[in-house]
């Protein structure tokens, strides 16, 4: 995610009337993942920490191990050249291994809708890292990653937040709710998501589950989770080419697992 826009984690901490950081609401209000007092979905939905959160769906009976086989991933990976750095480190045993913390991803609605979500997902991850070639995002050390408004999580001198992982996680405001919330010093140590191969492919789940999972399980579309993950650099006439390239992506992955892609493909 080369980008991650500013302007929705505001709306999403906004949209009510917001009582402080790190929360200690009153009894009536939710915890959001954001660490602000509210109610609504934007409170209470996703991510909720505290409160009367909203009870996450049921999950079905889908084994994502079985959807994602050796052969699936394998035919992804071994797309990408012999030397990317990527080669043994993005395996599918660390993405398993990542999954058992995120037991929702692939198993809410029916066995369709499972495959749907799974396809979205390596199509990100296929696009954004080039077939799981590139750990880190091209040339991300010379990019500003820095949101200096930010105070619940500020920048640390000499580190870089630019794009790292299976889903590129960007932007010091995802590296740290992402490290608190998998466990490693994402601020201190954001290339802990270029070192450590489950650790990496959490921060990709966390970020899915936090951003596009509700979006491709509500019927939102493909579309959605283009725009949730590179906003206005792709969408709108940003960038039609790579828009067209992860559709493309989505519907050779819905093809393979045998499910419909569905409407709203495109953002």
């Amino acid at each position: 995610m080369k980008t991650i826009i500013a302007t929705l984690v505001i709306l999403a901490v906004f949209s009510n009337t917001a009582y402080g950081q790190n929360c200690g609401c009153s009894a009536t209000e939710c915890c959001s993942r954001f660490g602000y007092c509210g109610t609504g979905n934007d409170y209470c939905g996703t991510g909720c920490q505290d409160g009367p959160c909203t009870a996450p769906p049921a999950s079905n009976e889908v084994s994502v191990a079985d959807i994602v086989t050796d052969a699936f991933f394998n035919g992804i990976i071994d797309q990408a050249a012999s030397d990317c750095a990527g080669k043994g480190f993005f395996t599918r045993s660390a993405f398993l291994s990542a999954l058992n913390s995120y037991s929702q991803f692939g198993r809410v609605g029916s066995e369709e809708d499972s495959k749907r979500e799974i396809a979205a997902f390596f199509a990100h991850v296929t696009h954004e890292t080039g077939h799981f070639c590139y750990i880190e995002e091209i040339n991300g050390p010379s990019r500003d990653y820095c949101d200096e408004e930010n105070r619940e999580y500020p920048c640390v001198a000499g580190k870089g937040y630019y794009g790292r992982g299976p889903i590129q996680l960007s932007w010091n405001f995802n590296y740290g709710p992402a490290g608190e919330s998998i466990g490693f010093d994402g601020l201190n140590n954001p290339e802990t998501v270029a070192t450590d191969n489950v650790v990496s492919f959490k921060t990709a789940l966390w970020y899915w589950m936090n951003n596009c999972h509700d979006l491709i399980n509500s019927g939102q579309g493909f579309g959605a989770t283009i725009r949730a993950i590179n906003g206005p650099l792709e969408c709108d006439g940003g960038n039609s080419a790579t828009v067209t390239s992860r559709v493309n992506y989505f519907t050779q992955y819905c093809n393979q697992l045998g499910v419909e892609p569905g409407e709203n493909l495109r953002c």
